[in-house]
């Protein structure tokens, strides 16, 4: 039953009555499971709550009907969020007695730390009534109390658009009680929907990141952190959320997200050709061809002849890239597939065997321009232009 007190006095008393060797049995298992419990007794102070669970299993080998050992292993399951177990152990004390403080007092842990905030504060408030100075109870009835303010303010301040007080009391709310894991991963996806709207991305996935790690299959964290991963360009981050969330739940939107996310990866993996070109992704026809000539004339290699051979090669690289670019943006199904995120090296549009000179060429010749660069021209060219 676990009465270490009554099983030492009789001990003591049947080795008075000559039962020694009996005796000294019994009396080496009651020092083994006072060792436990000072053990326990020094990890539920120190919080190890998994530590706790570990002395209380060992202890109900010795002692398998101490109703003490089962209730202080429930109460630290539910500390470490296996709420279940423990109101299974709870219930079942409450079946030989319904008046089991500490049973009344470990379910409405287990409700409270479920978010269940007025089951809980019915269950405390029995415990209260049955054993006043229930020092646990009192402490957990307050907390509770709290938190569900905090919460409460902090919803309000939303509500009303006043996005910093929001966040400031959502921060507030989760000093008060770092055991109550879902209560605090559905604080900190309020404080990464707050976050975004100050537009604070990265502090907004962090949140999101610190949900998850108290509730791993949060889908509106991992909505919203994928989403603010897209915003972020981390596109890989993005993809492997959007994964997850549709193992989690295989909805068309779901899909298309993923989807989503893995052309935006492709992309960022290829050349930006609107960038290299300095024209909007909306940029019409002309404005292409505009740019085209301009950055090609800037970076092509006759003008650069005289510079030294790093600066050269340097200025090759860009006026073949701006080649590319060109061929690419000026070409409308080539151009259509690019926007959406194909990759061009792998169909018969030939960028891997690209000729930047013979593009430059031909955009001359469709112009009927004529430039020289004042160095003699690239061979084969037949274009004059004198820069001023």
């Amino acid at each position: 039953m676990g009465d270490l007190a009554g099983a030492e006095q009789a001990i003591c008393r049947a080795s008075e009555l000559g039962g020694t060797d009996c005796a000294s049995n019994e009396r080496k298992a009651l020092k083994s499971l006072q060792r436990l419990h000072e053990d326990a007794q020094r990890a539920m102070e120190a919080g190890d709550y998994r530590r706790v669970v570990f002395c209380m299993d060992r202890c109900l080998e010795y002692s398998p009907s101490s109703s003490k050992a089962k209730l202080m292993k429930a109460e630290c399951l539910a500390m470490i969020g296996r709420c279940q177990e423990a109101q299974e152990i709870a219930n079942d004390s409450l079946r030989f007695d319904s008046f089991d403080t500490e049973a009344i007092y470990v379910r409405g842990l287990c409700l409270y730390f479920e978010d269940k905030d007025e089951q809980a504060f019915k269950h405390f408030q029995q415990v209260l009534r049955l054993a006043p100075d229930h020092k646990k109870a009192m402490e957990a009835y307050k907390k509770a109390k709290l938190l569900k303010q905090k919460k409460e303010e902090g919803n309000e301040a939303f509500k009303m658009g006043r996005w910093q007080q929001a966040l400031d009391l959502y921060n507030e709310a989760l000093t008060i009680d770092k055991n109550n894991r879902k209560v605090n991963a559905k604080l900190y996806f309020n404080k990464a929907t707050v976050c975004s709207k100050l537009n604070q991305i990265k502090e907004a996935a962090e949140a999101c990141t610190a949900a998850l790690e108290l509730d791993e299959t949060y889908v509106k964290a991992l909505l919203r952190r994928a989403k603010c991963y897209m915003d972020m360009g981390e596109y890989e981050n993005a993809v492997k959320d959007y994964e997850k969330l549709y193992k989690i739940d295989k909805s068309k939107e779901n899909k298309q997200l993923l989807h989503d996310a893995k052309i935006a990866l492709r992309k960022s993996k290829r050349k930006d050709y609107y960038k290299i070109l300095g024209v909007d992704k909306t940029a019409s026809e002309d404005d292409i061809k505009k740019a085209y000539r301009k950055r090609a004339l800037v970076h092509h290699p006759d003008r650069h002849a005289g510079a030294p051979d790093s600066e050269r090669k340097e200025q090759e690289r860009r006026f073949k890239e701006v080649g590319e670019a060109y061929e690419v943006l000026s070409d409308p199904k080539k151009r259509t597939r690019y926007d959406h995120g194909h990759y061009l090296d792998d169909d018969s549009s030939g960028m891997a065997d690209f000729d930047a000179n013979m593009v430059f060429q031909t955009f001359l010749n469709r112009g009927g321009q004529h430039f020289n660069f004042g160095g003699g021209g690239m061979p084969g060219s037949a274009f004059t232009f004198q820069y001023g």
